[in-house]
């Protein structure tokens, strides 16, 4: 047997919530876990339902809330797009920038892929291109070819969002579609064929997709790409049968039936790695950011930031996976609709709020850190030379909490 406890928490002196606050708050505990916080108070204190009382205590800390690491699957189950009935009626862009420039003065390319059939046109372009010009290229390239697509699914850049680009899709009828903040998985398409085009980015066209059992080519015009190997099969009489409308529809219907399959098998193997995770409406959750440290005089190293910033109220959901929240004046600049994987629920409210003013938190969830003093200086000695570290406090963060760098000289 184990030495029992010799006093009880809610007697005499000792009081169950500043045992709790004692154990956990401090400087000298630093917020340990419910298992290490009940093992560490059981060997002095006892009170009856004491194991919950910590785990309750430590599952609503604010600063836990906020700072650790999630150890869970990523949220979110996998909702595949609903499959285009037609070609070229929903299509996805998106952009491969940070090219060599050409002769031309072309630094980009332009990735436009038809969700049914996976054709894509990779057009080259500047990025300093403006909205006017790119619907030029837009109307002369896509559409001419293809006629009006209903639906457009791309990332949140600048070239997408602007309201001319609206304007133009508004008078030809088409519905924009955005991904929603940091979640570069809802075009996903388009992603994986930057990939291929960065792979092989002259054997696109005539390249095997496991998805459809066929080529884009053969998907979009109902035969093969007339090539050394298939010159023979592709002649007018193949090409201008009677039957080529039915054909065509025959391999259309083909063509949909192998994406349901092909999306019915990545849902199955995607869902194992993840776990579905819902809130409600007028709830509350604190959302993930990526802090990166202000340079300045010291190295970047953010490992002591606060992951999660709010808590935030939700507004209402929008769709399946995402939920649009009532963001701040000073967030303003951020859309507020984000995919549940970017969220955490927040399991207590506190009636005063840390102000979030000062923390300029980007449209990619990043914000900067900036040091706010340097407590002290020290020198370190190694082997073949002397470090000159200082001890920083950041702001948004006490001294507690304060990190030793490198200072440059």
């Amino acid at each position: 047997m184990g030495q029992e406890p010799d006093l009880c928490a809610r007697c005499g002196q000792y009081k169950e919530v500043d045992t709790r606050r004692e154990a956990h708050d401090t400087a000298y505990s630093i917020h340990p876990g419910n298992t290490k916080m009940y093992h560490d108070l059981k060997e002095r204190f006892w009170w009856h339902g004491m194991k919950r009382a910590v785990a309750e205590y430590v599952v609503v800390c604010d600063t836990c809330q906020r700072v650790k690491a999630e150890h869970q699957r990523p949220a979110g189950l996998l909702q595949p797009l609903k499959i285009p009935e037609w070609k070229w009626k929903k299509i996805s862009m998106d952009f491969i920038v940070g090219l060599p420039r050409t002769p031309k003065g072309y630094n980009s390319i332009w990735v436009v892929v038809d969700r049914l059939t996976k054709v894509a046109h990779f057009i080259p372009v500047n990025s300093t291109y403006s909205s006017a010009r790119f619907s030029e290229l837009y109307i002369s390239i896509i559409v001419c070819l293809h006629g009006v697509p209903k639906r457009i699914i791309s990332d949140r850049g600048s070239q997408f969002t602007t309201h001319f680009w609206e304007q133009l899709h508004d008078s030809l009828d088409s519905k924009l579609r955005f991904s929603t903040a940091y979640h570069p998985q809802t075009d996903g398409q388009t992603e994986r064929t930057n990939q291929i085009l960065e792979d092989m980015l002259r054997a696109c066209a005539i390249h095997y997709q496991a998805s459809l059992k066929k080529s884009p080519f053969e998907a979009l015009y109902g035969r093969r790409c007339r090539t050394q190997l298939f010159w023979n099969q592709t002649g007018e009489k193949q090409v201008f049968e009677p039957d080529l409308i039915r054909d065509a529809e025959q391999q259309i219907k083909m063509v949909r039936e192998n994406l349901r399959v092909a999306q019915s098998k990545q849902k199955s193997y995607t869902d194992v790695r993840r776990r579905d995770l819902t809130f409600k409406v007028d709830g509350f959750v604190c959302l993930k950011v990526s802090p990166i440290r202000g340079i300045q005089r010291f190295n970047m190293k953010g490992k002591l930031a606060p992951k999660y910033i709010g808590p935030f109220k939700i507004v209402k959901r929008k769709g399946e996976m995402a939920y649009k929240l009532e963001l701040p004046s000073n967030l303003s600049g951020i859309h507020d609709v984000f995919h549940v994987s970017q969220l955490k629920k927040c399991l207590r409210v506190q009636e005063e709020q840390a102000p979030l003013e000062g923390l300029d938190v980007w449209e990619d969830l990043t914000y900067t850190e900036h040091p706010v003093k340097i407590l002290e200086t020290s020198e370190r000695v190694t082997r073949n030379r002397r470090v000159k570290m200082c001890r920083v406090q950041w702001k948004h963060h006490s001294e507690d909490e304060a990190t030793w760098e490198k200072r440059r000289s």
